[in-house]
């Protein structure tokens, strides 16, 4: 278990301190894990049961990650100037009025086809009714939550069913997490299922996220604001992201064995045989 009182003694540079005292300690338990997947594969629109797996699986690296972080002065620089995502992210008038071709262009063209704000994805983690802390570990928290979907947009993988698992497989490579390895690994596992007999590489497609992740600059450790008003290819190719050949080509294969990609479950015959059998 983390030692808590050890960070509970150590402040940012404007006196905000790492982990508050009163924050609860982080519990393990694969179980609840496990039973809140399963959960998952029933309502995949639950969002708030993604935090509840994470909140089950605690990395043991998480705080001396914050630490890293917060306290150097890099952290205390975008905690300045980046304090809550949400309110750069959801102001689409101001990302328009960056150049065209642009990463927040491209953002926003992602969050206004899939009807998403940052501000929804902030209620989706509220609904679990955990207490705020006003300790830096918080806002290393929320930042961590508000990129989800510039990964999206930075990676290429989109919101169908391997995009969110690829996506969650590059988060681990940012962060490693167990929480993340259980749904993305889990989840496409239960794809191949879906889809059984389909050539697309699955695995390969989730494990090359992996990798991508892994060999990636971190996100949160960037200044969002200032990649934003970039163009997309400079900031793919600043961070290192290629492009994802084995996510697209499962979309290829699928479509070419008549499989929507976009709806896997719709794809599948009478009975509950897979198309693709």
């Amino acid at each position: 278990m983390t030692d808590i009182p050890a960070f509970s003694d150590r402040f940012a540079r404007d006196g905000t301190v790492l982990r508050h005292p009163d924050r609860p300690a982080p519990r393990y338990s694969l179980p609840r894990a496990v039973k809140n997947f399963r959960l998952l594969m029933k309502d995949k629109e639950d969002t708030s049961l993604v935090f509840k797996i994470y909140e089950s699986l605690p990395s043991k690296n998480f705080m001396p990650r914050v630490e890293a972080l917060t306290l150097s002065e890099h952290g205390d620089y975008l905690r300045r100037t980046e304090p809550n995502l949400p309110d750069i992210l959801d102001d689409h008038a101001a990302l328009r009025r960056t150049p065209e071709g642009s990463l927040a262009h491209a953002y926003c063209d992602f969050m206004e086809s899939e009807g998403l704000t940052a501000a929804g994805l902030v209620a989706e983690a509220e609904k679990l009714g955990r207490p705020k802390y006003p300790d830096l570990v918080q806002w290393f928290g929320d930042r961590s939550r508000d990129t989800h979907d510039l990964f999206h947009v930075l990676t290429g993988y989109g919101r169908d069913a391997l995009g969110e698992q690829c996506v969650l497989l590059f988060t681990h490579g940012q962060s490693p997490t167990q929480g993340h390895l259980l749904i993305g690994y889990a989840g496409a596992a239960n794809i191949r299922k879906m889809v059984w007999g389909s050539k697309a590489p699955v695995i390969g497609a989730v494990r090359q996220a992996k990798r991508i992740g892994r060999g990636a600059p971190k996100l949160i450790e960037q200044p969002i604001r200032e990649l934003l008003k970039q163009p997309l290819d400079r900031v793919r190719s600043a961070l290192n992201i290629p492009e994802p050949t084995l996510y697209r080509e499962c979309h290829r294969i699928w479509r070419e064995e008549g499989l929507d990609p976009y709806d896997l479950l719709a794809s599948e015959k009478p009975g509950g045989e897979p198309a693709a059998a």
